[in-house]
Order: C-alpha cells, then structure tokens, then sequence
C-alpha cells in the first residue's frame, strides 16, 4: 500500500477509535467538554477528507467506502450514547424522532444487504450536510449546553438523508458507490452501462 492509500483508510479508521473514546469520556470524565469538542471536530475533518482524498488520489475503492459509512454510523451511535449518559432531556424532546431515525436507518441497510448483499455507499450531498449539522448541535450542545433545537433539526435531517438513500437503494438496479443526488440515481437508472461501470 502506498501512503496515498494509507491516509483515507488512517482517517476511516480514526473514527472507529474515536466511537468507543468519546463514550468513555463521556462516562468517565467528569468536565469532558473540551475532549468532547475536540473529538467530534477531528471526526467530522476525518469524514469530509477520507472521500475526498481517495478519490483525487484514485485509491478509492469498495471496502473503503463501506468501511467509511460503518465508521460514520458508528460514530453517531456513540454520540447518541453520550446523549443517553449526559443529556437525557435532549432525548426525550426527540424520542420519537430519535425513533424514526434508528427505524429508517436500519430499515435501509436491511434492504441494501437483501438487495445488494453489501451496504449502500453513496455519500450524498444531503449525509455531508448532515454530518455538519449534526457536528454544530452536538458541540453546542455537549461544550456549551446551548442551542438543543439544532437536535431536532439535526435529526430530521437524518430522517431525509436515510429516506433518500433507501430510495435510491430502491431506484439503482445494482450497487452504486458515489451517487451524490436522488437525480443523479435516477438518471444512472435510465443508463444502467452507467451503473455498471460506476460500479
């Protein structure tokens, strides 16, 4: 492996070592905010380049985005877990929301593993603006205790983002990587050698 493609999957993995770390402080530390901050920072830098740098270097490859997408659910599964240890008052002002995001979620990775036998990896525009959103709630929530209604925005965004992607999983006729737009899915369906060769 070159150092090209060894950065990416350092920035992947960054993410799976900072899930269970985050927890930790969580439950640990008494005055966590600062390492909270820092944490979920370095996460969000590590989503938004690991794509970016694989594929500018062309080392992007399947394992790698899949990998990135568990990394990414992961890591917001860890921050719902310091929600649940820290801030059960967001929780409970979101719960139902909270429920149709988990429920949404995995109904689309059921279906992508029945229909493609792999987990859909499409890194839409609509999931990089999620990360954002939810990177902003959860700082000013856990560093500052301000701002909680950006949960609940950040939330539904979730809603949407795992309701375009089980669409699109519903629209291509096989595993896509990198379809940025449910247009984009779309049209990739009305040329499938398109699908065949982003494949």
């Amino acid at each position: 492996m070159t150092w090209r493609s060894l950065i990416p999957w350092f920035l992947t993995c960054l993410r799976f070592l900072l899930a269970p770390f985050v927890l930790v402080l969580a439950w640990r530390v008494e005055h966590p905010q600062l390492l909270l901050g820092i944490s979920i920072a370095l996460a969000l830098v590590s989503d938004i380049y690991d794509g970016i740098l694989a594929r500018r270097w062309g080392t992007a490859t399947a394992a790698l985005r899949v990998s990135d997408t568990v990394a990414d659910t992961l890591f917001y599964l860890s921050i719902l877990g310091i929600f649940l240890l820290r801030h059960m008052d967001v929780v409970r002002a979101n719960l139902w929301l909270l429920v149709a995001l988990l429920t949404t979620e995995a109904a689309r990775h059921v279906f992508d593993f029945v229909k493609f036998r792999r987990m859909a990896s499409y890194h839409t525009y609509m999931a990089k603006t999620w990360g954002l959103i939810l990177a902003a709630a959860t700082i000013a929530i856990l560093c500052f205790d301000r701002f909680s209604f950006l949960m609940t925005l950040a939330i539904g965004w979730g809603i949407l983002c795992n309701i375009e992607g089980l669409a699109m999983s519903i629209i291509l006729p096989r595993w896509t990587a990198d379809v940025k737009t449910l247009a984009r899915a779309w049209k990739l369906r009305q040329t499938p050698d398109a699908v065949h060769l982003s494949a």
